[in-house]
């Protein structure tokens, strides 16, 4: 499957991208907003394309055609306002969506956050963050595309240990970033993760098998 990656130059988009380049079952290319990130993703097995999630819906249509899958994983970063929030974590990804489908590719996968669907669990300090993971997730449910949304706690850098527990009701709150690039990675081709959202955190379940029981 030829993936391409949206975010491929942030942590979770870089674990994401190795462990694509590793398997040989998958071709992937990073989507990159300047040059200067090309060499790095590239050492890990990627081809690089350039475009902005700023930019327009043909634009970012050119460079994902010829992909299989697209793998939204960006993100405006910690140091930014509300207006970039807004720009790339809804409107950019409502921009991946369109041009899927205007490239013809049916394959797309969300990276949100936990709570997004529940505004009552949403932080105050960063409310505009889930303002626009709620309504892209809302969109992309809403779309034709065979979309899944992966929900992850919060995020660590601690090494991935490929288990993971799904659902409410799990005691822990976090997941490292090399185990939601693992998850992607295995959903990728499991269909019964179509039309699905899943909760993620650090559990004691194999991937393969935790993103089947949802």
């Amino acid at each position: 499957m030829n993936v391409l990656v949206i975010g491929a130059n942030g942590k979770v988009g870089r674990h994401l991208v190795r462990l694509l380049g590793e398997n040989d079952s998958h071709r992937v290319k990073a989507l990159i907003r300047n040059q200067d990130q090309a060499e790095a993703l590239e050492r890990l097995g990627a081809e690089t394309v350039i475009a902005d999630l700023e930019g327009t819906v043909d634009e970012i249509a050119a460079a994902v055609k010829g992909s299989d899958a697209i793998v939204f994983t960006a993100g405006s970063g910690g140091k930014t306002g509300a207006d970039k929030t807004l720009l790339i974590d809804l409107d950019g990804a409502v921009k991946a969506m369109e041009a899927a489908k205007q490239a013809g590719i049916r394959r797309f996968i969300m990276v949100s956050a936990r709570h997004a669907e529940n505004r009552e669990q949403w932080p105050e300090s960063i409310k505009p963050y889930y303002v626009a993971k709620h309504y892209a997730d809302r969109l992309l449910e809403a779309s034709n595309l065979d979309y899944t949304i992966l929900r992850p706690g919060g995020l660590t850098d601690d090494p991935g240990i490929g288990k993971v527990a799904t659902g409410d009701d799990s005691s822990v709150s976090t997941i490292s970033r090399e185990d939601v690039a693992a998850v992607v990675v295995a959903a990728l081709d499991e269909r019964q993760t179509y039309h699905r959202a899943i909760n993620l955190a650090s559990g004691s379940t194999p991937i393969a098998e935790a993103i089947q029981q949802g």
